[in-house]
C-alpha cells in the first residue's frame, strides 16, 4: 500500500497539472458550446438536418467531455482532502479506501489522457478495414481471415456496429480479401494505427509434414468521409466494371451483374463491392470506399513531404511490417514500432487489441520516434 503522505493527489487531478491544461482546454470547450447552444436555438436550423445532426452530436460530445472532467476533478479533490486529514490522524482502514480510490483516478486520467491524443480530424469518423491475405497461398488466406475474425472481436468488446462491404473468399481456405466498416465512438482514431503488414509464425495446418510457417497479410484503414469533404476526383480517371456477385445470396445474386469494381486509373486503387442488393447501391458504397481511400493516400503524401521538409526519414506505413504473432515455438504478439509486446496469443487473437492500440496512441503522440518505455507503454512491456 502506498503511504499517502506522498501520494501525489494535485498531480491526478486534470486542472491543477500543467500538461493536462495544455492538452484538455476547459474554457475553449466551453466557449464552443456556448457557440453551438446558439445555433441550436436557431429557427431555421432543422432546415438542413444533416448539419443540425452534426451540431447537435458535437455539442453532446462536449458535455460529455465537460461532466467526466469535472467529475474527476471533484473526486480528486475530495481524496486529497481526506489524505491531508489522515496524515493528522491514522486511519489504516480508512488510508486503504484512499488509496484505492486514488488508483482507480489515476487509471481513469490515464484514460482521459489517452483520449485526448486523437488529433487526428477524422478521429470519429467511421473505419473503413481491409485486409488482404500476401504470400503464402492458402496459410496467408486463412490468416487473413484470422486477422478479420480478430478485428470483429475487438469490435464487438467495444460495442462498435460491423459490416461486411466485401469478401472474396480463397480457393481452400481463408480469404484473398474483405472489408469491413467499423462505426462507433473513435472508430478510425482506434484503427489507423493497425494499417500495415502483420506477419504470423506458426505450425501450418496446411502442411502434410506440420512444418512452421511464416504468413503475412496487409491491412488497410481509412475513414469515411462525407460527400462534403473536397476531393477532387475525375471521374474520367475511374474505370467502372461490373460482374456477378459470388458467394451466398441466393437466386438474385447468381442472376444479375450487381457486384461492382472501381479502379482509379492514377494509383491503381481498386475497390470492389458485391455485398449490397442492387447494382447502385454497391456503386456508392465503392464510391464512398474509394474516396476514403484516396484521401488517406493524400494524407499519407503530405507527411511524407512534411518529412523531407524537415529532412527526417520517417518508416512508411504502407508494406511495412508492423506487428509479429508467434505462436510457434513460443508464443508472443509485439508491436516493432512501439514495443509492446505480450504472451497471451489466444486473448489477442480474441480481440484483445487494447494494449497494442493504446501503446500507439502514446508512441505516436510522442512523435514516433523509437519504442516507448515501460512507463510509456502502461507496463505491457
Amino acid at each position: 500500500m502506498p503511504c499517502l503522505s506522498f501520494l501525489p493527489v494535485p498531480k491526478l487531478c486534470p486542472t491543477a497539472c500543467p500538461s493536462f491544461r495544455s492538452i484538455f482546454d476547459q474554457s475553449a470547450l466551453n466557449a464552443r458550446l456556448q457557440e453551438l447552444d446558439k445555433q441550436l436555438a436557431a429557427p431555421t436550423l432543422w432546415d438542413d438536418p444533416k448539419r443540425a445532426t452534426a451540431l447537435a452530436q458535437e455539442a453532446a460530445r462536449i458535455k460529455d467531455e465537460l461532466d467526466r472532467w469535472e467529475d474527476l476533478n471533484r473526486r480528486c479533490g475530495e481524496a486529497g482532502e481526506l489524505a491531508q486529514l489522515l496524515q493528522g490522524e491514522p486511519d489504516p482502514e480508512l488510508e486503504a479506501s484512499v488509496a484505492a480510490d486514488l488508483d482507480q483516478l489515476e487509471a481513469q486520467v490515464a484514460r482521459l489522457e489517452l483520449e485526448l491524443l486523437f488529433s487526428d480530424p477524422y478521429s470519429d469518423n467511421p473505419a473503413l478495414l481491409s485486409v488482404h491475405a500476401g504470400a503464402g497461398g492458402t496459410d496467408s488466406q486463412d490468416w487473413a481471415e484470422m486477422l478479420v475474425r480478430m478485428y470483429l472481436r475487438w469490435a464487438e468488446r467495444e460495442r462498435m456496429k460491423t459490416e461486411f462491404l466485401d469478401e472474396s473468399e480463397g480457393e481452400e481456405a481463408g480469404i484473398k480479401s474483405a472489408t469491413i466498416r467499423v462505426s462507433g465512438k473513435r472508430a478510425f482514431g482506434l484503427l489507423k494505427g493497425e494499417r500495415g503488414v502483420h506477419r504470423l509464425v506458426r505450425l501450418s495446418p496446411f502442411d502434410s509434414a506440420h512444418r512452421r510457417h511464416t504468413s503475412f497479410a496487409l491491412v488497410e484503414v481509412s475513414p469515411e468521409i462525407a460527400d462534403d469533404v473536397e476531393l477532387d476526383i475525375d471521374e474520367k480517371d475511374v474505370r467502372t466494371d461490373v460482374y456477378r456477385s459470388s458467394g451466398a445470396g441466393g437466386q438474385h445474386v447468381n442472376k444479375t451483374s450487381s457486384a461492382v469494381r472501381l479502379t482509379h486509373l492514377p494509383t491503381g486503387i481498386v475497390v470492389t463491392c458485391q455485398n449490397e442488393r442492387s447494382q447502385q447501391q454497391n456503386r456508392d458504397v465503392a464510391w464512398t470506399v474509394l474516396r476514403s481511400r484516396l484521401l488517406s493516400l493524400k494524407q499519407a503524401a503530405h507527411a511524407e513531404h512534411l518529412a523531407e521538409l524537415k529532412g527526417e526519414s520517417l518508416p512508411a506505413e504502407w508494406g511495412s511490417q508492423i506487428r509479429s504473432y508467434v505462436v510457434h515455438p513460443y508464443t508472443m504478439v509485439k508491436d516493432h514500432r512501439t514495443g509492446v509486446e505480450v504472451g497471451n496469443t489466444s486473448a489477442v487473437f480474441d480481440g484483445d487489441l487494447s494494449r497494442f492500440i493504446d501503446g500507439y496512441l502514446r508512441w505516436s503522440a510522442a512523435g514516433g520516434d523509437g519504442e516507448l518505455s515501460s512507463s510509456q507503454a502502461g507496463g505491457y512491456n
